[in-house]
């Protein structure tokens, strides 16, 4: 059901699947039929886990009980007893210009070689679209081979939940491209193969963190999603519009791009000292005018 009428994607299909079967073990496989006080036992059991956590396995449970329930497979919907903790949204971690300079020049020694090596040929492409166009690491090493054209400066992309969305290519992102698809063979179906398949996000991340080393940024402050968080950050203050930012990140709720707006605030008050109608009058930043 949640992938044929809701177009989840396979991750969140394997997250829901994982938490059903642990879910089920814990209830002796009798997951279907518990009644409100076994699911009260079993949230009782998550009582060491962060909220999130929580929160996305109620989450599963909820959906599973629903859908039996409209199916007419139980009669009473047991989902009640399951825990609403509340889920702060921690701040997203941010790399400064200068930490993105760093790790574009160790890309730019290694590209610059006469022969470079295939392997940084593909980081180079990998990097650059990360941070040059905001893709998520699933839909990052899952592009197929000819998604991104020399002469088109965008891509549609499928994102979450199914959603279409029109993803900006920068020129030097079709250029480290194009240089990485020539070692590609053209009857690969994945820009970023490996194997029988292509290019998991566990080596993604592995990958970003080595580079991240040999630039001298410690490993645990760089992802591809924090490289993802740069893209948006450093956008909003170069004066994006929000909704812009939104629809290039494939966010359905607004909300959720609010979240990169705590970056920079000092430019927010700058903005209203010169651009509020009565910033002549007075500041906003706590210091009167002088008269």
């Amino acid at each position: 059901m949640m992938a044929a009428e809701q177009g989840a994607a396979a991750n969140t299909l394997a997250a829901y699947r994982s938490d059903l079967v642990l879910a089920s073990q814990a209830l002796d496989g009798d997951l279907a039929h518990a009644d409100a006080a076994a699911i009260a036992r079993l949230a009782e059991g998550w009582s060491s886990l962060a909220g999130a956590t929580v929160a996305r396995k109620a989450a599963a449970l909820r959906r599973f009980y629903a859908f039996l329930h409209a199916e007419g497979d139980i009669a009473v919907d047991p989902a009640a007893a399951l825990p609403r903790p509340g889920t702060a949204r921690r701040l997203p971690k941010v790399l400064g210009h200068a930490d993105v300079d760093r790790l574009f020049a160790v890309l730019g020694q290694r590209t610059a070689m006469p022969q470079p090596l295939p392997g940084d040929l593909r980081l180079a492409a990998l990097i650059e679209l990360l941070y040059g166009s905001g893709l998520r690491a699933s839909e990052l090493v899952a592009l197929p081979r000819a998604a991104v054209h020399p002469d088109r400066p965008f891509l549609i992309l499928r994102g979450k939940g199914g959603r279409e969305r029109l993803v900006p290519i920068s020129d030097r992102a079709r250029a480290a491209v194009a240089a990485w698809r020539v070692h590609v063979a053209a009857d690969r179906a994945w820009l970023f193969p490996s194997g029988k398949g292509h290019l998991s996000r566990i080596r993604l991340y592995q990958l970003v963190k080595a580079l991240a080393a040999d630039a001298g940024i410690p490993p645990d402050r760089v992802s591809p999603h924090v490289l993802r968080h740069a893209f948006a950050t450093h956008l909003l203050a170069g004066g994006a519009d929000l909704r812009a930012l939104q629809a290039m990140l494939g966010h359905a709720d607004i909300a959720t791009t609010e979240i990169y707006t705590h970056v920079d605030t000092g430019r927010l008050v700058d903005l209203v000292n010169s651009r509020h109608p009565l910033a002549d009058a007075g500041r906003v930043d706590g210091k009167a005018a002088r008269p």
